[in-house]
């Protein structure tokens, strides 16, 4: 196959992983390329939730101080019960703030040296050269592309994820909206995040400014992912019917959202099992990201597992690769010591992503089941596995 051209990393996705992950290897010293469908940076989702363990590696990144200026601190989770009247208040232990998505990925793209972001460039398969062993993507526009090494971070349906044989990430029962909604003399939300529970129905609100609140509401579904809408004004009135039993504020909030913040979207995850048994590397290609442990959204650890991710490859790849052998090192020498690289990055991720998968599973058969019986079976899992229920946010993804 005849090559359009050569590149040294190559990054799939420009979200928050591909991006986060490109700052990580500049900071080592590595270049690298990404390759982004869209004609311009992609903020799909809103907002994003990022605790403790995420602004560690921010900090690892160099953007955390920055990106704390656009966001308040959460102390406290308030859970609420509305059939009956409960509520409980859970503090937060470590740093716990919602970001606008854009703003994230503005501030991690920002970082980066021009021209690493290639807008426009979207694959359609991914093949192993047999001459070289260097994986070699096809584009849309017919073009090709060669990598020394190849990064899918492009999301739950990743097209480098199915290269490594990944199996394809299952739906939950659950259909979630989320949105912005801005109050330009402000809102009078106190800083915490609440989580109303009302039949099936749960809505979530956590401040991002004095100005600016995300929400979302989280539902069962009967739906195929090809029934859902994209129209916003739709989205608004359909979920406007379905909090009618919220208190008015929830209403309100929701029909005063920004029209192009709003999104709907089925829930997906890979099963922990699959995280477990996955190699996730073949020859110099690997995942992060969605593309590697797309899970629930049910404890906020999506974004900031991503970035984990982006600062242990970064870091397992600089220990065994130096910026010389990308460019003129032997092509026998770079497989082998950027598979030994991918090996440890995998090696060390695995054990914290099932974690991380297994907790928000169950989590999620927890909102998604009518069974008493696995609601049970639920709860005495978490119990036994997951005594600490902020373990997950303890995390330390380590040194760049």
């Amino acid at each position: 196959m005849d090559m359009d051209s050569a590149e040294e990393i190559v990054i799939v996705g420009g979200g928050i992983c591909g991006l986060a992950l490109a700052l990580a290897l500049h900071r080592k010293g590595m270049r690298s390329i990404i390759l982004e469908k869209s004609e311009t940076l992609r903020d799909t989702g809103a907002a994003i939730g990022i605790r403790a363990n995420g602004w560690r590696a921010l900090d690892q990144l160099g953007v955390a101080s920055e990106l704390r200026h656009k966001a308040v601190t959460i102390p406290r989770i308030r859970d609420v019960w509305i059939d009956v009247g409960k509520q409980e208040e859970i503090p937060e232990v470590g740093e716990l703030r919602c970001m606008k998505r854009n703003d994230l990925i503005k501030i991690l793209a920002d970082a980066l040296p021009p021209g690493t972001v290639r807008f426009g460039c979207q694959i359609v398969s991914v093949n192993m050269d047999q001459e070289n062993a260097y994986p070699t993507l096809r584009l849309y526009d017919g073009k090709s592309i060669q990598a020394k090494v190849l990064i899918g971070c492009d999301g739950s349906r990743s097209i480098v994820a199915e290269f490594l044989g990944l199996k394809t990430a299952k739906p939950f029962s659950l259909l979630a909206v989320r949105g912005l909604a801005n109050y330009p003399n402000g809102h009078a939300y106190p800083h915490e995040f609440t989580r109303m529970r009302r039949g099936k129905i749960m809505v979530g609100r956590i401040p991002i400014t004095n100005n600016l609140v995300y929400w979302f509401v989280l539902q069962q579904s009967t739906q195929s992912d090809e029934n859902l809408t994209h129209d916003p004004e739709t989205i608004k009135r359909s979920t406007s019917n379905i909090v009618s039993g919220f208190p008015s504020d929830v209403i309100e909030m929701i029909e005063g959202a920004e029209v192009d913040s709003l999104s709907l979207t089925h829930l997906r995850h890979r099963a922990p099992w699959d995280l477990l048994l996955t190699t996730f590397r073949k020859g110099t290609v690997t995942v992060a990201g969605d593309a590697m442990h797309v899970m629930g959204p049910f404890l906020g650890q999506g974004g900031s597992a991503a970035l984990e991710d982006a600062v242990v490859l970064a870091r397992c790849l600089g220990q065994r690769i130096r910026a010389e052998d990308l460019s003129n090192g032997g092509r026998q020498i770079l497989i082998d010591e950027a598979g030994e690289a991918i090996d440890q990055y995998v090696k060390e991720r695995r054990k914290r992503v099932v974690a991380l998968s297994t907790r928000t599973y169950v989590t999620g058969l927890l909102l998604e089941t009518r069974s008493q019986l696995v609601k049970f079976a639920a709860i005495v899992l978490l119990a036994i596995l997951f005594r600490d229920p902020i373990s997950h946010t303890k995390y330390d993804c380590g040194r760049l």
